[in-house]
């Protein structure tokens, strides 16, 4: 077994309000930078891309997977690690079911290239796949699983984002109410959720469903810089199988639990390689060890509220004042962390742990730690200098963000910066929280906040070292 990064929630140039410079050789540079090892190649159902990635992508000695060396022949060894891609892909579903309009988005991992072109053959029958890299069809949830398992039962189907209003599994405005409701008959196949931006693993615990199914984040990223904003870490053999076998392997029995979720401060090693520094233990079952999480309050729907008039409610606010816009009228787009409280087992209070559910911990990007440490926007040449430096000292943005020692990272990209991840590694920050389309606003210098909504700030308490474990891969 290995221990390895994976984001498997990506785009394409070819999907829409994506950037244009998301093609392979873009998306295995950043993958190197930020640490991961694993991506999906994205976005399958595109004829165009579909192409483009049969003939950029090669079979490896990992089954199921497939790898692009992403730099010249001239590059040192070290540069020419191969970055390995499982084939994926995203549909929006929208169609009627229960007398209400549903709308869902899937994740669909293959083994094979000839499954997904047969996988192709039977959605292209049925929609228009050259309109969109994610495209929309009229098939519900559950008939685009069945396609999906008749061309190959070991297909891996993901609820996309669970719990974002629009277009989810349990979103507030056109999902359901479970996963039964969803997928009937096919519920024993959805082995995963993946908690999307403004939801994290703790959120997701209180859901009595979800005890025998895997947790899993990924960056959802519509431009290479996104990538790896979260990410899950596998422990398990490197290859489709693996995975597969891991998002069946959620926890063990829960036995007893802890009211206050907790995550780790610190790692002792991140996987660079697959090589055997990686190794756990042969005799531990294949599972998710760990999830790197953006802090939910930054997700763009975590409150509920009415962007256009400047409300933004709190579910405790929520409940008291219900879901009418109080200046419109109109009904507010119901936030995550109050449809959470919705589907919550009554008896799993917000910070209720599972004891054997893998841990997590939510981290700011480099980039934006950078911005505000230089006082400028993540675009800028400063924080683009700044942030190759410590790559090229360093390794990865992982490695930077989780494990790098402060003293060193002072010498390297200076107090600010430093002082900056110290205090994103323990918590020490402000948020602004994201409602109603609007991201939240991330303040580790919390000076100047926005005042778009008046006094609606979470400073998040330092996270608590996770017990018996001292890093991400013990």
């Amino acid at each position: 077994m290995s221990k390895f990064v994976a984001d498997l929630h990506l785009h394409s140039a070819y999907a829409r309000a994506t950037s244009k410079d998301l093609n392979f050789d873009t998306i295995s540079a950043w993958a190197k930078w930020k640490g991961i090892q694993l991506l999906s190649s994205a976005d399958f159902t595109h004829p165009v891309w579909w192409e483009e990635t049969k003939n950029k992508l090669k079979e490896s000695k990992y089954d199921g997977f497939y790898h692009h060396d992403r730099v010249a022949r001239s590059a040192s060894p070290a540069e020419r690690e191969a970055i390995y891609f499982v084939l994926g892909s995203e549909i929006s579903s929208i169609y009627s079911q229960g007398g209400r309009v549903r709308r869902t988005h899937c994740l669909l991992y293959f083994p094979e290239m000839s499954d997904v072109d047969k996988f192709n053959s039977l959605l292209g029958k049925r929609a228009n796949l050259r309109a969109d890299g994610r495209p929309i069809v009229g098939l519900s949830a559950k008939q685009l699983l069945e396609l999906a398992l008749s061309v190959n039962e070991k297909v891996i189907f993901i609820p996309a984002h669970a719990w974002t209003p629009w277009f989810s599994l349990y979103g507030s405005n056109s999902g359901f109410d479970s996963i039964d409701e969803c997928f009937g008959d096919l519920s024993k196949y959805i082995y995963a959720i993946e908690t999307g931006l403004s939801s994290d693993p703790a959120m997701n615990w209180r859901i009595k469903e979800l005890d025998n199914r895997s947790v899993v984040s990924f960056s959802d990223a519509h431009s290479a810089p996104k990538m790896g904003r979260e990410a899950t870490i596998f422990e398990a053999d490197f290859s489709y199988e693996g995975v597969l076998e891991a998002l069946k392997t959620p926890a063990g029995p829960v036995s007893s639990v802890s009211q206050t979720p907790q995550s780790v401060s610190g790692l002792t090693e991140i996987p660079s390689s697959l090589g055997p520094s990686s190794l756990p233990p042969a005799d531990r079952n294949p599972r998710v060890a760990f999830t790197v999480e953006f802090f939910p309050e930054e997700g763009k729907y975590h409150f509920t509220g009415h962007r256009n008039c400047n409300v933004r409610h709190s579910p405790i606010e929520t409940a008291k004042e219900g879901i009418i816009c109080p200046q419109c009228k109109k009904k507010l787009t119901i936030g995550v962390m109050h449809r959470v409280e919705q589907l919550a087992d009554k008896s799993r209070s917000e910070g209720f742990k599972p004891e054997d559910r893998p841990d997590f911990k939510s981290l700011v990007p480099l980039l934006e730690i950078l911005a505000e440490s230089l006082k400028t926007n993540t675009y800028s040449e400063r924080v683009s200098n700044d942030y190759k430096k410590l790559i090229d000292h360093f390794g990865s943005e992982l490695t930077i963000l989780l494990k790098a020692p402060i003293d060193e990272l002072e010498n390297v990209g200076g107090e600010r910066t430093a002082e900056g991840i110290r205090k994103v590694r323990t918590g020490d920050i402000v948020i602004e929280p994201g409602f109603d389309g609007v991201y939240g606003v991330v303040r580790i210098w919390p000076t100047s906040l926005s005042g778009r909504v008046e006094q609606k700030q979470i400073r998040i308490p330092v996270q608590k070292q996770a017990n018996g474990q001292t890093g991400l891969f013990d």
